[in-house]
C-alpha cells in the first residue's frame, strides 16, 4: 500500500514548487531507490500536461565512476546534459542514497577535475533559474543511510522528512503560501539595508550586502524549504568564523571547519577533520574562495542537524554561508564550480545585527514579523 505522504509530496512538488504546465518539457532526476515517489512525481507531471523525461541512476554508479573513469571521462560533459539544462522548463530532482559515504575514498583532486568541468552548466542552470526560464526543485526520498547519518530508525527519520515538508497535511499549499506570506515580512526588513554584522562562539564576521537582493525561500526550488538568503558583495567579508556542524560536501564530512576572511577572500582555512579535502576544493577556481551566499534559516520543523544539507541549511536558530557559485538574483557576480552550504548554530550567544539594528539573538529573531 502506497505511503499517502509520498502521494502528497509528489503533488505538492509537481503543482506547487514547480507549477508544470501543459505543454512543459520537465527533466525528472532520481535514484532507484525513490522510485515510489519518482512514479508519483511521474504521473502528477503527466496528468499536469507536462512533457516528462526520466534520468534515473543506479545504486553506486557514482562510486564507480570515480574509480575506474580516467581524466578525459570525468571532464566529459554530456551533449544531452548540456540540451536539457539549456533548454527544458522543469527540473525536480529526487535524492535517494544507501551510502552517504561511497565517495568518502575518492581522491580530491579528481572530484576537483569533475566539478571544474561543469562549471559552464553551473552558470547555465543559475542564469535561467534567476531568469525564470527553468523552474526547479529538489526533495529527498528516505532511506535507511539517511537515517543512519540522522541517528533515527527509517520509520522516525520518514515522519521527520514527511513532517518537515508537509507540516499540515490537509493542505500543504496552503501551509507554503502562508508561510510565504510570513517569510517574505522578513525579506522586506531586510530590503535596502547595507551591512550584516554575525558574531557567535569562534565568529565575528561582516559583510556588505548592499545593493543585493534578498529571496524567500518557501518551497519553490527546496522541500522542505525555510530559510531566506542573499549573495554579499564579493570583497566585502571580513572576519572569523567557526562552523559549528560538519560541512557535507561530495560524500565528505569535514568537520571543525574554521575560515578567515580578508577583502572577501578567504586567507586562511582549517578544520579538525579532512582539512585536505576542504583545501583542495576552496582551490577549485577563484571564485571558490569567496562567499556566493549568506542565509538565515528559519524553519521550525527542523530541529537538530542531520547531515543531510537539503534540511540542515534551514535550521531555525541557525545561519550559513556558501563558498563558491552565487544565484544572479540576488545581485550576486561570483562565479564558481562549486556551491558549499557551510552551517552555524547561533542559539547559544549568537547575534545579528543589520545596519547595527539587532535582528536575531540566540536562535530567534527578536523583531515580531
Amino acid at each position: 500500500m502506497t505511503d499517502l505522504r509520498i502521494e502528497k509530496l509528489a503533488d505538492l512538488l509537481v503543482n506547487y514548487s514547480t507549477a508544470v504546465r501543459p505543454g512543459d518539457r520537465v527533466l525528472i532526476n532520481g535514484s532507484a531507490l525513490a522510485e515510489p515517489l519518482l512514479r508519483a512525481v511521474y504521473t502528477r507531471v503527466l496528468a499536469a500536461g507536462g512533457l516528462p523525461l526520466m534520468q534515473i541512476s543506479l545504486n553506486g554508479m557514482d562510486e564507480l565512476f570515480f574509480r575506474h573513469a580516467s581524466d578525459e571521462q570525468l571532464q566529459h560533459v554530456p551533449e544531452p546534459l548540456k540540451l536539457a539544462m539549456e533548454t527544458y522548463d522543469v527540473r525536480i530532482a529526487i535524492a535517494a542514497e544507501d551510502n552517504t559515504r561511497a565517495l568518502t575514498g575518492v581522491d580530491s583532486s579528481r572530484m576537483v577535475l569533475y566539478q571544474k568541468a561543469r562549471t559552464e552548466l553551473m552558470k547555465a542552470f543559475m542564469r535561467r533559474s534567476a531568469a525564470g526560464e527553468l523552474r526547479w526543485t529538489v526533495a529527498i526520498f528516505p532511506t535507511n543511510a539517511y537515517a543512519q547519518d540522522a541517528e533515527m530508525s527509517l520509520e522516525e527519520y520518514e515522519d521527520f522528512v514527511y513532517s518537515a515538508c508537509l507540516p499540515d497535511m490537509e493542505d500543504p499549499v496552503g501551509y507554503w503560501r502562508r508561510f510565504s506570506s510570513w517569510q517574505q515580512k522578513i525579506v522586506n526588513w531586510l530590503s535596502g539595508k547595507k551591512r550584516i554584522h554575525v558574531v557567535g562562539p569562534g565568529t565575528d564576521l561582516s559583510l556588505n550586502i548592499d545593493g543585493r537582493l534578498f529571496v524567500n525561500c518557501d518551497g519553490r526550488y527546496n522541500m522542505p524549504d525555510g530559510e531566506v538568503f542573499t549573495g554579499p558583495v564579493e570583497d566585502s567579508v571580513e572576519g572569523h568564523v567557526y562552523f559549528s556542524y560538519p560541512a557535507v560536501y561530495g560524500g565528505r564530512e569535514v568537520t571543525g571547519v574554521r575560515l578567515w576572511f580578508e577583502g572577501g577572500w578567504v586567507a586562511k582555512a582549517s578544520a579538525e577533520k579532512n582539512e585536505d579535502f576542504l583545501l583542495k576544493t576552496i582551490d577549485t577556481d577563484e571564485g571558490a574562495r569567496r562567499v556566493g551566499e549568506f542565509a538565515i534559516g528559519t524553519s521550525e520543523g527542523i530541529t537538530r542537524f542531520t547531515k543531510q544539507i537539503l534540511f540542515d541549511e534551514k535550521l531555525s536558530g541557525s545561519f550559513h554561508l556558501a563558498l563558491g557559485e552565487g544565484y544572479p538574483e540576488t545581485g550576486s557576480k561570483n562565479e564558481s564550480a562549486i556551491h558549499w552550504d557551510m552551517i552555524c548554530n547561533l542559539r547559544e550567544g549568537g547575534e545579528i545585527r543589520v545596519d547595527d539594528e539587532l535582528l536575531y539573538r540566540n536562535g530567534k529573531f527578536v523583531i515580531e514579523f
